[in-house]
């Protein structure tokens, strides 16, 4: 999709961005307290590039997360990723998933699928191009650096928001119920130089 994009065009639009201030976590809507989960992935260090195989440049599966204690009283777990450096009006949305266990405590690598695929999660949502699974990372080429961000919350109560929620659905519906949140950072691009200095053990730098 973006990646047929020109990398003249993708610099003209380096100063397009939602901006950060425009993702889930931060609305105020939710009123999230000071209670926060500790959110990671075996496959990349937080503000690290996302390995290829996790983006349209690759394989494009989910990569896999863990996390630690969440608060007493947690009855599920929600999940939204977001690109808050797409060039719209606000951040592209990747992946939802509502309804995950309490004591889950990981996603393994590609379980984020369609639910018709038979996912092991709970419902899994619409992504910003209209369908369900892990929307991998396809930033234009020549835009910069992406972040893609992961959003956990640990939700009090759990609602009903249908089979295939939309972002906005699951806002509304978490809404005076997030008890903590966990935040996590993987970044991604395209046309942009390889980055300088060692590359630690187990984490890969794509061209």
């Amino acid at each position: 999709m973006l990646e047929h994009l020109p990398s003249w065009l993708g610099g003209l639009m380096r100063n397009m961005r939602a901006g950060h201030s425009k993702l889930a976590i931060v609305d105020p809507a939710l009123d999230l307290g000071p209670a926060t989960i500790d959110l990671s992935s075996p496959a990349f260090a937080n503000g690290a590039r996302l390995p290829e195989r996790f983006t349209a440049d690759g394989e494009g599966v989910s990569p896999p997360l863990v996390w630690g204690k969440v608060p007493e009283g947690t009855q599920s777990l929600a999940l939204i990723v977001e690109d808050p450096d797409a060039p719209a009006l606000r951040p592209m949305v990747h992946c939802l998933v509502w309804g995950l266990a309490a004591d889950a405590g990981r996603i393994a690598e590609g379980a984020i699928v369609p639910d018709g695929n038979g996912g092991p999660l709970g419902d899994v949502g619409e992504s910003s191009a209209f369908r369900q699974g892990w929307l991998p990372p396809d930033p234009p080429n020549g835009h910069g650096p992406h972040d893609y961000v992961f959003q956990l919350f640990a939700l009090g109560e759990t609602d009903d928001v249908g089979a295939n929620p939309g972002r906005g659905e699951m806002v509304r519906a978490m809404e005076g119920k997030v008890l903590a949140a966990g935040l996590f950072v993987g970044t991604y691009s395209r046309g942009e130089p390889r980055q300088a200095g060692p590359v630690p053990v187990g984490f890969g730098v794509p061209a």
